[in-house]
């Protein structure tokens, strides 16, 4: 369906959890975050799922904190898999747990990952997450023996901290079938220090002219994607700062705990908790009347979203 603006909204961020394996540094840092308990069971989720796929939504992707936390993950993928008019399922994750379930998601019906890493440096990965770098890379090898393709590595780029490994990341693209995204950091959080850490990705394309610019692989993908010679994979920019795509957005989330939210830069929310104890149709009006009202575009320029950490705002 159509929201007001004349967007076609076909793309739901479907939250899992809150919890994650990680604390990563720009996402959940002294926070209060939603107890396990106020997580939606496997059967509402895939109940929300049907429901928004009925209304026109084709392409769905699990996030969290970690999806990969749910110990009834597995159902969950089975079920939305399953569901009729579904293009795409695909999930992301800090691929912490990920070299051991691969295989199982694969054949659940994930068809494809988004993995996050911001460093080829050990210590450096150790510092801002507190996890371990090489769980990653047997993550990604273990991803792409089940045959996940493409494979997409989310690099958050930070000025000072990571900035001299974006070349790095690029050639990673030349040697394996991956895609790797450089996604500007953004002022979401109190005193997270966004405006000092932020590169910009338009200048970071311009240094490197011979990039070449790729049309887009999915309608409303909010990465502009590059290539060069003898790469196999692609290199994209999300810059929701610098070059933002809200006259494009196509997109939805839900949280898990059943909460609403049409735009990730806005601190509006609705609950569907009620809706989802009065039936399908109850919760067909209150999604369809919320893609109505999606706003025209963020406020991050206007505002810095100070009570809300990344965790909460859908992956």
């Amino acid at each position: 369906m159509k929201d007001s603006f004349g967007r076609q909204i076909d793309y739901l961020r479907l939250s899992l959890t809150e919890r994650c394996t990680l604390r990563c540094t720009y996402c959940r840092v002294d926070e209060g975050l939603c107890p396990k308990s106020e997580e939606l069971s496997a059967e509402d989720l895939i109940l929300l799922a049907e429901v928004c796929v009925e209304l026109g939504i084709e392409r769905i992707r699990l996030t969290g904190g970690e999806p990969l936390l749910r110990k009834d993950l597995l159902q969950i993928i089975r079920g939305i898999a399953a569901l009729p008019g579904l293009k795409d399922l695909s999930m992301t994750t800090n691929a912490q747990m990920l070299a051991e379930m691969a295989g199982n998601l694969k054949e659940a019906g994930l068809k494809r990952l988004n993995i996050s890493m911001d460093t080829f440096k050990p210590d450096l990965f150790k510092e801002l997450t507190g996890g371990s770098l090489q769980k990653v890379l047997d993550g990604i090898q273990a991803a792409i023996a089940a045959g996940f393709d493409p494979i997409k590595v989310n690099v958050v780029l930070m000025r000072g901290v990571n900035d001299g490994e974006v070349d790095d990341f690029i050639a990673l693209t030349a040697k394996h079938k991956i895609d790797v995204r450089f996604i500007e950091y953004m002022p979401i959080g109190s005193g997270n220090g966004s405006d000092k850490l932020r590169l910009n990705n338009q200048e970071l394309i311009a240094a490197r002219p011979w990039l070449k610019p790729l049309p887009p692989r999915l309608h409303g993908q909010p990465s502009s994607d590059y290539t060069f010679d003898g790469a196999l994979g692609r290199v994209g920019f999300i810059s929701p700062i610098s070059h933002a795509f809200c006259s494009d957005c196509n997109r939805i989330r839900i949280m898990s705990d059943g909460s609403l939210r049409t735009c990730l830069g806005r601190d509006d929310e609705i609950s569907l908790r009620e809706a989802l104890t009065n039936g399908k149709d109850a919760l067909k009006q209150v999604i369809h009347q919320a893609i109505l009202d999606k706003p025209r575009c963020h406020l991050f320029n206007q505002e810095v979203l100070e009570q809300r950490n990344m965790s909460r705002i859908g992956g």
